[in-house]
């Protein structure tokens, strides 16, 4: 491999992909991997489904542009005399060469009837079952041939179109043609050439084919091709692919890149002018899906905070609903106090007369400091003292009695049991203390 020109990093991967793709020829290796701009992975994907005799990867599209073949519309290039053939000097030597070109031109004119005439009685359209094939076999045998020349499109001439219209990349057609005499010379001098290869690679896409092939044979026809070896260059303008130029029959290497210049310069204005609107499209696609992004930001916010008001409400209902049940509550704890307080004040003993035996004086102080006396009969029960008290307007709803001395808590709510005064140890005069159970 002719390392010039590359740098220890595409050496490195020259020797990579030659390694996991097994491939012979390192020169085949560089020259796809230029192809993919160095990519090693996209490169590696596209040999395989070449190999495996599929489409490319990266033109997913089957179907080729229309091509537009104006020649209005394009630069055309007549072919040049062939490599200098020096004259013979002397009378003998002017005779022979006469001779020699007038046979020449003789069995070319009539070698291009007997083919126009075979060509009658053949299918004008051949049927192509396998054009990725075609290409590839072209490939394999021209490189035998003529090692050096730009790199080739590894693919269908309808995948090199949709490649260089998605990419905006000028397409170079090259059909060949092994019947006529000056194509070994074009291949040989021409295409070989180091400034050409040059040119080719880094400003184009180079597609190629066989026109015996029923690829090459279509593409042929789709160009119009007449006079081989034939060069045509293909780019996209005005939204159309189009024919900017045609090169038919033997020019030298200095003559194809003035051809290719001429052609390139005065049509790189509409590439970049696609390549502009392309930017504006994709730029406005951008603002549009950032504004979408924007407005849909916005109104997941909105929502949230739509939804956190809502919740906020939701909250603040329950907080009211729970404050209204428990005032409901209190309030009808306090209407069942009442209730209470209403129907026990008749079961509160008469007080007796004072000085009537058997009478016990208790005084009772409340916890507000309200002090209370009463008299109840010895037989009245501590559940009759706990009534009175409950029942008196200043005295609170829950609460236990307590003696002063010594300090003991008289079980006046005790069910199902019978507590006079006396079994509590209650004599003549007590003073017992009202403790409310709530505060």
């Amino acid at each position: 491999m002719d390392n010039d020109g590359l740098s220890n990093e595409q050496t490195e991967k020259v020797l990579q992909f030659q390694d996991i793709t097994g491939l012979d020829d390192i020169n085949v290796c560089r020259d796809i991997l230029i192809r993919h701009q160095w990519d090693l992975e996209v490169a590696f994907q596209e040999h395989l489904n070449i190999r495996e005799g599929r489409p490319s990867a990266y033109a997913t599209e089957s179907r080729a542009p229309q091509v537009v073949n104006d020649r209005f519309l394009q630069h055309v290039f007549a072919a040049q005399r062939g490599p200098s053939v020096p004259v013979p000097s002397g009378i003998g030597g002017m005779i022979g060469f006469v001779v020699n070109y007038v046979f020449n031109f003789c069995y070319s004119t009539l070698s291009s009837i007997v083919t126009a005439f075979l060509s009658l009685f053949k299918d004008r359209e051949r049927i192509v079952t396998d054009p990725l094939g075609d290409v590839l076999n072209f490939i394999q045998n021209y490189n035998e041939k003529f090692p050096e020349h730009p790199v080739f499109y590894q693919g269908t001439y309808a995948q090199a179109l949709n490649d260089a219209k998605r990419e905006l990349k000028f397409l170079l057609v090259y059909v060949h043609s092994e019947s006529k005499t000056e194509t070994t010379s074009f291949c040989r001098d021409t295409l070989a050439n180091p400034q050409v290869i040059e040119y080719v690679n880094r400003r184009m896409l180079f597609w190629a084919c066989d026109v015996s092939s029923p690829e090459g044979y279509r593409v042929s026809h789709s160009i119009n091709a007449r006079t081989y070896p034939v060069l045509v260059i293909i780019a996209l303008r005005a939204n159309k692919m189009v024919i900017m130029g045609r090169m038919e029959g033997y020019c030298s290497a200095e003559e194809l890149i003035r051809r290719l210049e001429t052609v390139v310069n005065d049509n790189e204005v509409w590439l970049n002018q696609a390549r502009q609107d392309r930017l504006e499209r994709d730029l406005t696609q951008t603002l549009r899906q950032q504004q979408d992004e924007a407005y849909q930001m916005s109104l997941r916010a909105d929502q949230e905070k739509q939804r956190r008001k809502r919740e906020e409400r939701e909250e603040a209902l329950r907080a009211q609903q729970a404050i209204e049940a428990e005032q409901m509550a209190e309030q009808q704890r306090l209407e069942n106090i009442e209730r209470l307080k209403l129907e026990l004040a008749s079961q509160v003993p008469s007080e007796p007369e004072s000085g009537a035996p058997g009478t016990i004086s208790i005084v009772f102080k409340l916890p507000s400091g309200l002090r209370l006396e009463r008299r109840f009969h010895a037989s009245n029960t501590l559940k009759d003292v706990h009534n009175y008290i409950f029942c008196h307007p200043d005295a609170p709803d829950s609460f236990e009695v307590t003696t002063n001395f010594p300090k003991r808590v008289l079980q006046c709510e005790v069910d199902n049991t019978v507590v006079t005064l006396v079994d509590a140890g209650l004599k003549n005069r007590e003073v017992l203390f009202v403790a409310d159970l709530d505060a």
